[in-house]
């Protein structure tokens, strides 16, 4: 008989290692404590809207074909991709507004109008960005992260130098670039990796690379397309979806995990797979001598920001706004201090604006608007009604009077969604809604082992453990971790 394997969790993690598993042999089972699959990446639908929960921003194309290309699939077989230009929209103010072209001689002669020469500097930056990408997504996302031997290679020694990963990318952009736009247009794709572009390595400016290079794309129906086609998938390879059905303890007799209790009985394993937050399944799901780490060590950790979301629909067709727009009218620094040193609910916030209706016409009604508001905040604030219809009222004034025009009165659904929402669906840690923060201490072999060390047969994977945040991450995640498993135990029994 094949080996048992429960996978914990149906983000993209899960999903995606529960597809390797299943390709190689194995006998696996998703339990999900929700009602639909995806994690934070769920959809819900009202009053005609149909609303991406999580998850926005499509990069790096290529992981996601990769991904399914290994089981002899194309993402065409499950959703149709387009290429959005304008990528985005920055707001610096009302007559402020920078519209970054998909095309790169057009991103070009944007840069030369806002800094003469900074177009030269441009190339050079996104070649370095090019490099890393390159190196970065052959040589180190893959990587397990067991120990910094894994990094021993000459080959990859030699690189690390390039790459860069001991400095930080604002030195690195700001060396380079003089006019506070640009840079902070160059900053933004780093704020994905939970953390502020001075203490995130000059590495991620592969996120640049992913960026403008490889562009910003949108799979027509939502981003809940990719988890409904990696669910398809997994159920072809004989994989088994346990809706609703919350794991509540793993049973560890003698250092190895035998099942698994949840809400709707007990599930027999030889393996297990955590997809759900780590912490929750170290410090919750385990008995005290079975846990990876300590609490003072997971107090010790940077979390990435939580989330403050607002979920909204329009009666009425909307000005001034692309696909993507964020809203950089007040001080970065200040919003970035009070999320990452003085830990706050923000004075003056900055935020992000989706609207994905003005691609697709199936996520609201003829004639409406689906927008979707993100607020990046601290991490383990206290989340309460009055907080959040504060902000609301703040963002919606700001949205108003830089967009002009008025929407407050024409919202005829609204939902919110903040820390306690991300503690109750997701036993997130803290209510972070990005799991651990990518800092110069917490990348590659410094992050949360994917293996249990007391726990023989217990591996994690997802944004809190290798290679990080971020959906194409997650996806690659899943990958690492079902290898390591076939290295471990091999699927059929002796």
């Amino acid at each position: 008989m094949s080996k048992k394997v429960i996978v914990i969790g149906s983000g993209f993690a899960g999903l995606s290692s529960a597809c390797f598993l299943a390709k190689d042999g194995y006998d696996v089972t998703i339990l999900e404590k929700n009602t639909i699959a995806g994690g934070r990446a769920r959809k819900f639908e009202a009053q005609g809207f149909v609303f991406d929960m999580g998850p926005s921003w499509y990069w790096m194309p290529e992981v996601f074909e990769n991904f399914f290309n290994k089981f002899g699939k194309s993402v065409a077989d499950y959703y149709d991709l387009v290429r959005l230009d304008p990528s985005y929209s920055i707001f610096f103010g009302k007559e402020e507004v920078m519209h970054v072209p998909a095309k790169m001689e057009e991103l070009y002669a944007m840069f030369e109008q806002y800094e003469t020469g900074s177009s030269a500097k441009l190339k050079q930056f996104l070649e370095e960005a090019q490099y890393k990408y390159e190196v970065g997504m052959n040589e180190f996302v893959y990587k397990p992260g067991h120990s910094i031997l894994e990094f021993a290679d000459l080959r990859v020694l030699k690189s690390m130098f390039r790459l860069q990963m001991f400095t930080s990318i604002s030195k690195q952009i700001r060396s380079l670039f003089k006019n506070e736009k640009l840079i902070q247009l160059l900053e933004f794709p780093v704020l994905f990796l939970g953390a502020t572009p001075s203490n995130t390595p000059a590495l991620y400016s592969l996120m640049n690379f992913a960026d403008m290079s490889l562009g910003t794309w949108y799979p027509q129906g939502g981003m809940h397309k990719i988890i409904e086609g990696m669910v398809s998938l997994a159920k072809e390879l004989g994989v088994k979806i346990q809706l609703d059905t919350e794991v509540q303890q793993i049973y560890v007799p003698n250092g190895h995990a035998t099942k698994v209790l949840t809400s709707k009985g007990e599930y027999q394993a030889d393996i297990i797979v955590g997809g759900a937050d780590y912490h929750h399944i170290d410090q919750h799901l385990l008995p005290k001598r079975s846990r990876n780490y300590s609490t003072s060590y997971w107090d010790k950790r940077t979390m990435a920001p939580s989330s403050l979301l607002f979920y909204l629909g329009v009666n009425k067709k909307l000005n001034n706004l692309e696909h993507h727009n964020l809203f950089f009218d007040e001080d970065f620094n200040q919003h970035a201090i009070e999320i990452y040193e003085d830990p706050q609910w923000p004075s003056k916030p900055l935020f992000y604006v989706c609207c994905p209706s003005k691609t697709d016409t199936t996520v609201a009604p003829e004639g409406c608007e689906n927008v979707f508001i993100l607020v990046p905040v601290a991490p383990d604030l206290e989340d309460t009604d009055a907080m959040r219809m504060k902000y609301y009222n703040m963002v919606m004034q700001r949205l108003e009077s830089l967009t002009g025009q008025s929407i407050g009165d024409n919202v005829i659904y609204m939902r919110s969604f903040a820390h306690r929402d991300f503690q109750k669906d997701y036993h997130s840690f803290k209510g972070n809604a990005y799991g651990l923060a990518n800092t110069l201490m917490q990348t590659a072999f410094l992050k949360p082992k994917l293996k249990n060390k007391n726990v023989n047969n217990l591996f994690y994977t997802g944004q809190l453990t290798t290679p990080g945040p971020g959906v194409p991450p997650s996806i690659i995640s899943g990958e690492v971790v079902a290898r390591e498993i076939f290295k471990a135990f091999k699927p059929e029994s002796k």
